[in-house]
């Protein structure tokens, strides 16, 4: 997993990626000359690096928020990795994060009256995923936000416990997902049921009917 960000006009030139999920007060800190790499304290496991002065490392580096890192500028990123004298590479990761998922099957929370237990086909694998939403059933062609998603107001998706349940994605809403027109009113999108099961979510599409 990597989740990648560069917002030069407000945090400077700093790439800053994200490979795992940690508290400040479970994280160690290292650095050297423009690599600063945080890993857990109980298990030295890698959960982010940061690149500062990055533009000198990475070419066409442009963004303002979450930015999807090619293979080659993962490359680049290792080699300023190299040279700053750690031992350990960042991963590529292309596979999306935003996809089609079906609600294959739908029960109710065996400790509250309004969650629900969503298993969710995506096509090469299937999640447990809790959710709230009103308008949730079984047979639904939906838009699931998986581990490792960064939603557009910024929040990464990480595992996570709904009333003793455990759950590996989120179910979203138009507006979770900052559609254009996107309702208030609390509610998942539904899809059309045609759409394909596993295939990426496609931001640039038209789903007012949707709503």
């Amino acid at each position: 997993m990597l989740i990648s960000s560069y917002n030069p006009t407000v945090l400077g030139d700093v790439l800053i990626m994200v490979t795992g999920q940690a508290t400040n007060a479970e994280q160690n800190v290292a650095t050297n000359g423009d690599v600063t790499r945080l890993t857990k304290k109980d298990n030295n496991e890698l959960v982010g690096v940061n690149l500062f002065n990055a533009s000198q490392y990475v070419h066409d580096l442009k963004g303002n928020g979450q930015i999807f890192l090619t293979e080659s500028q993962i490359a680049e990123v290792n080699a300023a990795v190299k040279k700053a004298d750690f031992d350990f590479e960042v991963p590529f990761d292309n596979q999306p994060k935003f996809v089609i998922g079906h609600v294959e099957t739908l029960v109710e929370h065996p400790d509250s009256d309004h969650l629900h237990i969503a298993q969710v086909d995506l096509g090469t694998e299937k999640l447990q995923i809790v959710c709230g939403a009103p308008n949730i059933g079984a047979g639904q062609k939906v838009v699931v936000a998986k581990i490792g998603a960064m939603m557009p107001d910024g929040k990464i998706i990480w595992p996570g416990k709904l009333r003793g349940v455990e759950s590996y994605g989120m179910i979203c809403s138009a507006h979770e997902l900052g559609l254009p027109n996107a309702p208030q009113r609390h509610g998942i999108l539904v899809l059309d049921a045609a759409s394909q099961t596993g295939a990426p979510f496609d931001f640039t599409g038209d789903y007012s009917a949707n709503y």
